[in-house]
């Protein structure tokens, strides 16, 4: 997902509009000043309140305002005592800028989601899944990067860049942290929070302050918002009859681009192909299965356990099987759905894998929209290879190591890419050319 993170594999269940009543390669040896950056991480989350999720509280009072609260719930009537003291104290003695009703009980639910100490879990508030389901759909407002959570630092990190989008031109670059969006720190956000920052009207400018590896201080960056078309895949035939396709994320438009850049390529003559999967901090499990199936021989994609033990199975007819020799580049940014795809393939021997190792996040969310609009993202199970492998934590490791030259490639106009130049070297010897 763009600008809105996505290191998660995700399905949505019956969102429903926004539109609520009255009453959507992990950063290390950034330098020295990263010191003070955690000590800040570490205040912030001491002051994380207390949580308590809306509609729970909701469904469990009478007409009169009267807890009836389930047995085995941990909303008990010594908390609904607890956060009305805490109210009285705060309307009482606060002094602070007022805060609205509706700010204290979102801080509340995302205090609730923060207790779970998941990066992946986090609550949207109705304009927050609004915003998210646009870009699931491959159309938003911002400076066109990808971005995930951070998971040393908790900052957002930039894992990849839409061509020709502001943050291509105006000098943002994979493995950025951002630290602050117009001078307002972001750290102890949510990845979404930090990302409606950065997101706003067409023409507007946002500045960005960068954590940038070996740089010396802070880089800032002003950008230009503009309305963002994700290409989510593209084609480029390569000499001696290669196809280069690059998957930036799974979203729902995904699916359908891949089906035409495949129909494209064997149009073309394709006699081998590369899949470019670096940068992919992955997106939905339904569209990841739905693009495996086009290249995968008959057998499991991928399955999934819950909490309790249910498996779900995804599987292919194999009657799409890729007929040409395949090269898969990865990354460390290379997560979730991208890694069930690299998974499979390397799982049935499909292709090769060049690279360096995947990021290892072997778990699925599953956004559960609210009645006011609203919802929460969950984590509900763990997904594994069809060999039976969880790699959550660990990554796959490619076939052929090889890592990204950044100095060469930022060092110089033509931007050599060494990783594309060894995966073209190694599909070349598979086509026996």
């Amino acid at each position: 997902m763009d600008e809105n993170e996505t290191y998660f594999d995700y399905t949505v269940t019956n969102v429903p509009p926004a539109n609520p009543s009255p009453v959507k390669e992990k950063g290390s040896g950034k330098g020295l000043f990263l010191i003070g950056l955690m000590v800040g991480i570490a205040a912030t989350l001491l002051i994380v309140g207390i949580g308590y999720l809306g509609f729970r509280l909701q469904a469990v009072m009478g007409q009169h305002n009267q807890p009836v609260l389930s047995e085995n719930s941990f909303v008990d009537e010594k908390l609904v005592s607890k956060l009305q003291l805490l109210e009285e104290y705060i309307d009482k003695l606060y002094f602070l800028d007022e805060v609205s009703d509706e700010d204290l009980q979102t801080g509340i639910y995302r205090g609730l989601m923060n207790a779970l100490n998941d990066p992946y879990s986090v609550y949207y508030s109705a304009e927050e899944l609004n915003s998210f389901m646009q870009q699931t759909e491959g159309t938003y407002y911002g400076i066109g990067a990808y971005m995930t959570q951070d998971t040393d630092t908790g900052l957002p990190l930039v894992t990849g860049l839409i061509p020709g989008t502001p943050a291509e031109t105006g000098g943002l670059r994979a493995d950025d942290l951002i630290y602050e969006v117009n001078g307002e720190p972001v750290y102890g956000m949510t990845l979404e929070q930090a990302i409606a920052l950065i997101k706003g009207p067409e023409g507007t400018d946002v500045t960005l302050t960068i954590i940038r590896e070996n740089a010396e201080d802070f880089v800032q960056l002003t950008l230009t918002r503009a309305r963002v078309e994700t290409p989510t895949v593209t084609l480029t035939m390569l000499e001696n009859n290669m196809a280069y396709i690059e998957i930036l994320e799974f979203d729902s438009v995904s699916v359908d681009q891949f089906a035409e850049a495949l129909a494209v390529a064997r149009g073309s003559g394709m006699e081998g192909l590369i899949l470019d999967l670096r940068g992919n901090p992955g997106g939905s499990l339904d569209a990841v299965v739905d693009m495996c199936r086009m290249i995968l021989p008959k057998g499991m994609i991928v399955y999934t356990e819950n909490k309790s033990g249910k498996r779900s199975e995804y599987t292919c007819d194999g009657k799409k099987e890729l007929e040409v020799p395949l090269v898969v580049l990865t990354d460390g940014n290379s997560a979730s759905a991208a890694e069930i795809m690299a998974g499979a393939i390397k799982d049935y021997r499909l292709g090769t894998l060049v690279g360096t190792t995947t990021f290892g996040k072997g778990i699925v969310q599953q956004v559960v929209p609210l009645l006011d609009g609203s919802a929460v993202k969950l984590t509900i199970s763990a997904y594994y290879t069809p060999n039976g492998n969880n790699i959550h934590g660990i990554g796959i490791e490619p076939d052929v190591e090889c890592p990204f030259d950044g100095e060469a490639y930022y060092g110089s106009e033509e931007h050599p890419d060494n990783q594309l130049e060894k995966a073209k070297e190694v599909l070349k010897g598979l086509m026996g050319k």
